[in-house]
């Protein structure tokens, strides 16, 4: 049996370029194909916690340092590697992160990051006809449907997910100090994520006022 998930089907994708796309369609005919997907909010703040709230050399040289760079206020020269920066206390916040995503300029320079890239440009779910989409905060029973859909299920079974998994009750601490504008205008960047995979407007984010308190994750 053929499997492919949503990440092959990109980088395939990404490495043949418009010359595969016969070949694609040769493959997406006989593959199963899976794809698994995350509330939006909650995946932006899982992807700043693991590439930028703690040292990550290539994702501080190649992301880190722009942010602090361009929206930092940082005086004089920037310390040349995260584990350097993070000693002197310097490192970027998340409000950096989102301003970054919602600056032009960044993807005038280069596409997004996978890591934060929408999941409709990353996985071509309108292109793409999965033969399952399941959500990572729905992973234990759908990933026990993916591998009764592959037969694999007397074989396999998912690992479980670690206990310090982001999770959508920090959505509102995580955007205390965005303000409400940038907030919405991420929602409409994000927008189509949220409604192809029917996650829930997150009202309580979009509406709730501004805080000048430091908000600990």
């Amino acid at each position: 049996m053929s499997i492919y998930c949503a990440l092959c089907v990109s980088r395939f994708w990404r490495h043949y370029g418009s010359l595969s796309r016969h070949l694609m369609a040769l493959k997406l005919q006989h593959y199963t194909k899976f794809l698994f997907v995350r509330d939006p909010f909650v995946r932006l703040i899982s992807a700043f916690r693991n590439k930028f709230d703690r040292p990550n050399e290539d994702f501080y040289r190649q992301f880190g340092s722009v942010m602090l760079r361009r929206y930092g206020n940082v005086t004089g020269s920037l310390a040349e590697t995260a584990a350097e920066a993070f000693a002197a206390g310097i490192k970027p916040t998340f409000h950096q992160f989102i301003t970054y995503l919602l600056d032009p300029e960044t993807e005038r320079e280069s596409i997004f990051n996978e890591h934060w890239r929408q999941v409709y440009r990353l996985c071509h779910p309108c292109q793409v006809k999965y033969d399952f989409i399941g959500r990572l905060e729905d992973l234990e029973t759908d990933s026990k449907q993916l591998l009764k859909l592959l037969k694999v299920d007397h074989l396999l079974r998912f690992p479980s997910g670690p206990q310090n998994r982001t999770a959508a009750s920090w959505e509102r601490d995580w955007f205390a100090e965005i303000p409400i504008t940038e907030r919405r205008e991420l929602y409409r960047l994000y927008e189509p994520d949220f409604e192809l995979f029917s996650y829930p407007i997150p009202d309580s984010v979009l509406h709730q006022l501004q805080t000048t308190s430091s908000q600990t994750p």
